[in-house]
Protein backbone atom coordinates (compact mmCIF):
# COMPACT_ATOMS: atom_id res chain seq x y z
CA UNK A 1 0.00 0.00 0.00
CA UNK A 2 1.44 3.35 -1.01
CA UNK A 3 0.98 5.97 1.66
CA UNK A 4 2.43 9.41 2.19
CA UNK A 5 6.19 9.32 2.61
CA UNK A 6 8.31 11.98 4.24
CA UNK A 7 11.39 10.69 2.42
CA UNK A 8 11.82 12.01 -1.10
CA UNK A 9 14.31 11.62 -3.94
CA UNK A 10 17.50 13.57 -3.23
CA UNK A 11 17.18 13.49 0.58
CA UNK A 12 20.17 12.54 2.72
CA UNK A 13 19.32 9.48 4.83
CA UNK A 14 21.05 7.10 7.25
CA UNK A 15 20.36 3.36 7.52
CA UNK A 16 19.10 2.59 11.05
CA UNK A 17 18.98 -1.21 10.93
CA UNK A 18 20.34 -4.13 8.95
CA UNK A 19 23.77 -5.05 7.61
CA UNK A 20 24.43 -1.50 6.36
CA UNK A 21 23.47 0.17 9.65
CA UNK A 22 25.09 3.59 10.02
CA UNK A 23 25.77 4.16 6.32
CA UNK A 24 24.64 7.49 4.88
CA UNK A 25 23.66 8.31 1.34
CA UNK A 26 21.34 10.12 -1.02
CA UNK A 27 17.96 8.68 -2.01
CA UNK A 28 18.11 7.75 -5.69
CA UNK A 29 14.55 6.49 -6.08
CA UNK A 30 11.38 6.03 -4.02
CA UNK A 31 9.33 2.94 -4.93
CA UNK A 32 5.97 3.99 -3.54
CA UNK A 33 4.02 0.83 -4.46
CA UNK A 34 6.46 -1.37 -2.50
CA UNK A 35 7.30 1.14 0.28
CA UNK A 36 10.99 0.96 -0.57
CA UNK A 37 13.84 3.33 -1.37
CA UNK A 38 17.15 2.99 -3.21
CA UNK A 39 20.05 4.74 -1.46
CA UNK A 40 23.35 5.57 -3.17
CA UNK A 41 26.15 3.21 -2.06
CA UNK A 42 23.94 1.22 0.35
CA UNK A 43 22.73 -2.40 0.07
CA UNK A 44 24.98 -3.14 -2.89
CA UNK A 45 24.33 -6.35 -4.85
CA UNK A 46 25.99 -7.86 -7.92
CA UNK A 47 23.93 -8.77 -10.96
CA UNK A 48 24.94 -10.41 -14.21
CA UNK A 49 23.93 -8.34 -17.22
CA UNK A 50 23.61 -9.75 -20.71
CA UNK A 51 25.57 -7.93 -23.38
CA UNK A 52 23.59 -5.77 -25.81
CA UNK A 53 24.55 -3.69 -28.82
CA UNK A 54 25.16 -0.68 -26.58
CA UNK A 55 26.53 -2.40 -23.47
CA UNK A 56 29.35 -4.88 -22.87
CA UNK A 57 27.50 -6.76 -20.13
CA UNK A 58 29.21 -8.67 -17.32
CA UNK A 59 28.89 -8.43 -13.54
CA UNK A 60 27.46 -5.07 -12.41
CA UNK A 61 27.20 -3.71 -8.85
CA UNK A 62 23.98 -1.83 -8.12
CA UNK A 63 21.91 -0.62 -5.18
CA UNK A 64 19.05 -2.87 -4.12
CA UNK A 65 15.94 -1.30 -2.54
CA UNK A 66 15.60 -1.01 1.26
CA UNK A 67 12.32 -0.83 3.13
CA UNK A 68 11.49 2.77 3.92
CA UNK A 69 11.19 1.99 7.65
CA UNK A 70 14.90 1.06 7.74
CA UNK A 71 16.12 4.57 6.87
CA UNK A 72 15.82 7.94 8.59
CA UNK A 73 16.63 11.52 7.57
CA UNK A 74 20.04 12.92 8.49
CA UNK A 75 19.92 15.96 10.76
CA UNK A 76 21.62 18.86 8.91
CA UNK A 77 23.22 20.14 12.12
CA UNK A 78 24.49 17.02 13.93
CA UNK A 79 24.49 14.39 11.17
CA UNK A 80 22.50 11.96 13.33
CA UNK A 81 19.20 10.26 12.48
CA UNK A 82 16.13 12.42 13.01
CA UNK A 83 12.40 12.38 12.52
CA UNK A 84 10.61 14.87 10.31
CA UNK A 85 8.01 17.48 11.18
CA UNK A 86 6.29 20.20 9.22
CA UNK A 87 6.13 23.96 9.83
CA UNK A 88 4.67 26.86 7.93
CA UNK A 89 7.35 29.49 7.22
CA UNK A 90 6.55 32.56 5.11
CA UNK A 91 3.24 30.99 4.07
CA UNK A 92 4.98 27.86 2.77
CA UNK A 93 4.90 24.38 4.30
CA UNK A 94 8.46 23.08 4.86
CA UNK A 95 9.91 19.88 6.31
CA UNK A 96 12.02 20.37 9.44
CA UNK A 97 14.25 18.04 11.46
CA UNK A 98 12.75 17.28 14.88
CA UNK A 99 16.21 16.95 16.45
CA UNK A 100 17.52 20.44 15.61
CA UNK A 101 14.54 22.32 14.15
CA UNK A 102 16.48 23.12 10.95
CA UNK A 103 14.74 22.97 7.57
CA UNK A 104 15.48 19.94 5.38
CA UNK A 105 16.56 20.52 1.80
Amino acid sequence: MAGKFKIKKGDQVVVITGRDKGKKGEVLEVLRAKSRVRVQGVNMVKRQRRATQNDAGGIVSMEAPLHISNVAHVDPESGAATRVGFEVKDGEKVRVAKRSGKALA
